[in-house]
């Protein structure tokens, strides 16, 4: 049956964590993690190897199918601008759709790890970062005994404009926090949806990496008389009419945006610090994320803060 979904006010949730967040020191892989699938722009099959790294590696893209393998780094600075996707390039090369699989790390709190792909893009599973996180899990994490770097907002922070703007803001209990606002007028089934949570590897992954990501059906329409997303079907992403999403569920209500949400993590890991600061989000979406990770670069405190005991 065809999931209709009631156009509302404003859908609104706050989920915190409990207690304070707790300093600790780096994290890897304990296991090599594979993840399959196909490139919603490219149609081709792609195979992701999650790879163990030694401590201040960071998160390093490898792709495996050139003659000599390029490094990428996931840094801001590696980042060019492409339309509904982060890309990242270095020498020439890029990976790109890296957003979802960088959420997937970011969230798990996994800081070193080598990705090694044999395409340019990332797979794009259902949409969101689950087959990720799945995988990740699965492998384990080991503790490297090396203090991370984190960068602390110290005062208020904003990019954008009055349409689209993200503003950061210091975080009085030291936590990672994000309140989206998502607003489509002319979406009646989309609506305005509000979330507010606080960034643990717990809530990250039963809040956010779930959500998939999702478009207008005039925009998927106009996606594929390009020639894009051409293998994609309704299955893979929330394809949303005035009714609600076609041939498929809402796994929540505000999945849209908490999507945008996860999106925003797997952005701003590519400060390559762990953040601390309280941030709010109105219709926001890649090009303001990497643009305040780089404005939160050079204005913000980055230290390696002594470890608390557990």
């Amino acid at each position: 049956m065809r999931q209709s979904i009631e156009p509302v006010a404003e859908r609104s949730v706050r989920i915190r964590s409990e207690g304070p967040p707790r300093s600790r020191s780096q994290q890897t892989i304990a296991q090599r993690a594979v993840v399959e699938g196909f490139g919603y722009w490219s149609g081709k099959d792609i195979r992701v190897e999650f790879r163990p790294a030694e401590p201040d590696t960071g998160i390093v893209f490898v792709r495996t199918d050139l003659d000599q393998p390029v490094r990428i780094p996931a840094s801001v600075a590696c980042r060019i601008e492409t339309p509904l996707r982060t890309t990242l390039s270095a020498g020439g090369t890029t990976v790109e759709m890296v957003e979802h699989l960088l959420a997937a790390l970011s969230g798990l709190g996994i800081d070193n790890c080598e990705v090694h792909v044999n395409e340019c893009e990332m797979p794009g599973c259902d949409g969101s970062s689950l087959a990720f996180v799945t995988a990740l899990q699965e492998a384990g994490t080991i503790d490297q005994h090396v203090d991370r770097e984190q960068l602390v907002v110290q005062e208020v922070t904003r990019v954008g404009d009055e349409n689209n703007w993200i503003e950061a803001r210091p975080a009085k209990r030291g936590e990672f926090s994000l309140r989206y606002r998502l607003d489509y007028p002319n979406a009646p089934a989309i609506g305005r949806q509000t979330l507010e949570i606080d960034i643990t590897p717990e809530l990250f992954c039963r809040e956010l990496a779930p959500s998939r990501t999702f478009m207008l059906q005039a925009e998927a329409q106009w996606l594929l008389a390009q020639g894009k997303g051409t293998r994609v079907s309704t299955s893979d992403v929330l394809i949303f009419d005035e009714e609600g999403p076609v041939d498929n569920e809402l796994r929540f209500e505000d999945e849209c945006a908490r999507h945008k949400m996860l999106d925003f993590v797997g952005d701003l890991s590519m400060t390559g610090c762990h953040i601390v600061g309280r941030f709010i989000a109105h219709c926001s979406g890649h090009r303001l994320n990497a643009e305040l990770a780089r404005v939160l670069l050079q204005e913000s405190q980055v230290s390696t803060p002594a470890l608390r005991s557990a």
